[in-house]
């Protein structure tokens, strides 16, 4: 398996005039509970070599995962942004996905102080134009150019950084939810729709970290609303 390098981010620092460039990618978006987590990791092009053991985040165990976020901050300028379940139930799945990168490119402006040139993007679509405006107002301005590619957390290795540190951080908050509300196992699960987590769904009924406008037990059979 080849490992993701920096060969797009190289082409992009050309096109848009800088050497900063960011990857970023979402986590959660399938999940029936917790919120969608976006990561976003930055490397100036001129210096930096792909950092190894970067994998496509799906392909890592989670003590690899672990492990390489105790090493991706002093290759990258990471944050992650999250949006909540009562988010993605008001504004929608890829409002929430927008919400979410805005917040993670506001934090990694402000506590960085980086600001990157072009961000390379996860995906075949432009889910952070999709952000509700009116949460937007009082976040860092991205004005970096930006360029779609699928399955970048593959081929990307800033793409790469950004998925797996989204990734433990989403887990660890779900780990810590289970501890609130241990029958839905969400510190196996991740909030995930496995037998259990279902069958919880069916037995306990819905928390307020659940996506409630996905519909997730037919109404006659939530006994509950926690």
């Amino acid at each position: 398996m080849q490992a993701p390098d920096l060969s797009l981010e190289s082409q992009l620092a050309l096109s848009c005039g800088g050497t900063l460039i960011a990857g970023m990618d979402e986590v959660g978006r399938g999940a029936l509970a917790g919120p969608v987590a976006v990561g976003v990791a930055a490397v100036d092009i001129a210096v930096a070599v792909p950092l190894e053991g970067l994998r496509d985040s799906k392909k890592l165990t989670a003590r690899q995962r672990e492990r390489l976020t105790l090493a991706i901050p002093a290759w990258a300028a990471t944050a992650v942004g999250f949006a909540s379940a009562e988010e993605i139930d008001t504004y929608g799945l890829s409002a929430a996905l927008g919400l979410a990168g805005r917040r993670a490119w506001h934090e990694l402006v402000s506590v960085s102080g980086a600001v990157p040139h072009g961000v390379v993007l996860d995906g075949n679509s432009q889910w952070l134009l999709a952000a509700p405006g009116a949460l937007c107002e009082q976040l860092s301005p991205m004005e970096a150019q930006t360029v779609l590619q699928t399955k970048a957390d593959a081929l990307c290795a800033t793409v790469s950084a950004a998925a797996i540190t989204a990734k433990v951080a989403r887990d660890a908050l779900m780990v810590d939810l289970a501890q609130q509300y241990p029958d839905y196992g969400w510190d196996r699960n991740k909030g995930y729709g496995s037998a259990a987590h279902r069958e919880s769904l069916t037995t306990l009924g819905v928390t307020e970290y659940h996506r409630r406008s996905w519909n997730l037990v037919p109404e006659q059979l939530q006994p509950r609303l926690l």
